[in-house]
């Protein structure tokens, strides 16, 4: 959600954030599930649990992965999900998973094109009148350039994290939907809608997406995302907060921010403040399985599916490209085809949640800081991927 910043010394003393590894929970028939107990000897359980045990060394209070392989499952965890009753992180731990929502929101808004309730080409001043102005050509907003990040809005929450303590104010926040798109629309606009070889990504996208859902299904966001995507998927982990608390047992989230000694916790947060491209708390078993339900058709028919992996170029560089509420990054495994999902980035919390491109190999890492993530743990991040993902 927001772009990241590097502490100025480590979080927490690594020493003390021991690793931990608990029983899996059972797994469906016809899979192999192993915790890094089992498997510390040798192998891939070993090293993956090598791979997180060095995000906790470098820095971070705590981390937690599911990783697949065809029939294969390892669930790891290392650290500490709250610092101050030194509970450990343990793999089903509940989480925020931020931007991750963008492709839940994206499912649904396709489902709707594949009702017929709403046209991938159409302008949202059909759906929503007066709610986002054309661009200055007189070009109209579409939906596709919503899901794409092509629409030219400014991001909203560019604007709210100017100023002093932003994440602070932020946290205890109440906002509308419609008064946080007033606020991006008061920004100057980077380009107009669908503009030849211009992206930039934008929260505010997915906040107009959020609304259109409701309007064209008369029901909430929460209601649609739970009906159309989590209890068909039994995503029992999953779910849309309304109150700032975060229910269930669940990674604390933490930010050592600048002239800190010590971190601040950001695990309560104002569910108004990323509603629709960000509010979304899952856990990483509910996240592969959701990324399996998509690929293999259970969402969304072939075609749609199609679209939403149709990548395109971004202004991150050539190694990160955008469909429709999915990223492709080609670095975490190098000369081997791209890997797909999205990641996300919210106050006190980072996730990344992969599929190898034959969809072999699924890797969702929760890591319960973000946006002060020393350098040497985002480094130690990647390490984890090309653990889970790479073929070689």
């Amino acid at each position: 959600m927001y772009q990241r910043t590097v502490a100025v010394a480590a979080l927490f003393s690594a020493a003390a954030l021991v690793s931990t590894a608990v029983p899996a929970a059972a797994a469906p028939a016809g899979e192999h599930t192993k915790d890094a107990a089992a498997a510390r000897g040798s192998g891939k359980g070993a090293a993956l649990q090598k791979a997180l045990d060095r995000i906790v060394a470098e820095g971070a209070p705590g981390a937690i992965a599911e990783v697949r392989e065809n029939n294969r499952v390892w669930r790891v965890s290392s650290g500490a999900a709250d610092l101050q009753d030194r509970r450990p992180a343990q793999p089903g731990d509940r989480f925020r998973a931020g931007s991750v929502t963008k492709t839940f929101v994206a499912t649904v808004v396709l489902q709707l094109v594949d009702e017929g309730r709403i046209g991938g080409d159409d302008p949202i001043g059909r759906h929503l009148p007066g709610l986002v102005p054309d661009g200055d050509d007189g070009t109209p907003v579409t939906v596709r350039q919503l899901l794409h990040h092509t629409s030219g809005i400014p991001n909203y929450t560019d604007v709210l994290r100017r100023g002093h303590d932003p994440l602070h104010k932020l946290q205890h926040s109440h906002y509308t939907a419609r008064e946080l798109v007033g606020i991006a629309l008061k920004e100057p606009r980077p380009f107009n809608p669908g503009q030849p070889g211009k992206w930039a990504y934008s929260n505010t996208n997915y906040v107009i997406l959020a609304m259109l859902i409701e309007k064209a299904t008369g029901r909430t966001l929460n209601h649609e995302i739970d009906r159309r995507i989590v209890h068909p998927l039994h995503l029992t982990g999953t779910s849309i907060p309304t109150t700032a608390h975060l229910p269930g047992r669940h990674l604390n989230g933490y930010e050592l921010l600048p002239g800190k000694n010590a971190p601040d916790e950001f695990t309560d947060f104002s569910p108004t403040a990323f509603w629709g491209p960000g509010n979304i708390v899952s856990t990483t078993a509910d996240l592969n399985r959701f990324y399996r339900a998509l690929s293999g058709g259970g969402l969304l028919p072939s075609h749609l599916w199609q679209e939403m992996r149709a990548f395109r170029d971004t202004d991150r560089g050539p190694e990160r490209m955008y469909g429709l509420g999915l990223e492709s990054r080609a670095a975490y495994c190098p000369g081997e085809k791209p890997v797909w999902g999205h990641t996300g980035s919210i106050p006190g919390y980072s996730t990344f949640s992969f599929t190898s491109a034959g969809g072999q190999r699924q890797i969702s890492l929760a890591v319960n800081t973000s946006l002060t993530m020393p350098e040497k743990a985002n480094d130690a991040v990647a390490k984890v991927f090309g653990t889970a993902l790479c073929a070689t």
